[in-house]
C-alpha cells in the first residue's frame, strides 16, 4: 500500500479551508478540479451556478509523502455534511490487484457508495462505508 489520506467534506468552503492549510503548509495544489470541470456530467444541467463553482476534488501534498484532499457537499444533491462523515480515509494502492483486494475486503458487510472502477480522470477509484461506518476511498493511478 502506498499512502493513507485524510479526505476531508466542507460545506461549501473548500477553498477558503485550503487557501488557508497552504498558507500554514505551503506548497501548491496538485489538483484543482470545480464540479463544472467534469466532463459530460449528466448532473451538470441540473447543478446550479453556485454548485458548478464549487470543489469536486483539491489535494495539497504535506511533508515528503503526505496530503490532504477535500470535496465541497452539494445539500442539492442530497449530501450533507455533519461530524462524521466529514472525513474519509483515502487509500493509494500500487496496483489493480491491491486496489480490488482492499476495496472487496473493506466493503464485505459494508455498504459500496460508488463501485471500485475506472474513472473519467485515467484511475480506479471507489467509494464504500465499511462494517464499523467508517467511509473508504480506495485509488489506484497505476492502471
Amino acid at each position: 500500500m502506498a499512502n493513507l489520506n485524510p479526505y476531508l467534506n466542507f460545506n461549501g468552503n473548500t477553498e477558503e479551508a485550503f487557501l488557508f492549510y497552504k498558507s500554514v503548509f505551503g506548497g501548491e495544489f496538485t489538483a484543482f478540479q470545480r464540479f463544472k470541470d467534469v466532463p459530460d456530467s449528466p448532473n451538470l444541467e441540473n447543478m446550479s451556478e453556485s454548485d458548478k463553482e464549487k470543489i469536486m476534488h483539491i489535494v495539497l501534498p504535506i511533508g515528503n509523502h503526505g496530503k490532504i484532499m477535500a470535496t465541497d457537499v452539494l445539500t442539492a444533491m442530497g449530501q450533507t455534511e455533519v461530524s462524521g462523515n466529514n472525513i474519509s480515509l483515502s487509500i493509494d494502492v500500487e496496483n489493480l490487484a491491491e486496489g480490488h483486494h482492499i476495496f472487496d475486503g473493506l466493503s464485505a458487510d459494508g455498504k459500496i457508495e460508488m463501485p471500485f472502477a475506472l474513472t473519467f480522470w485515467g484511475a480506479y477509484f471507489g467509494i464504500l462505508i465499511d462494517k464499523f461506518g467508517i467511509q473508504w476511498m480506495v485509488n489506484c493511478d497505476n492502471v
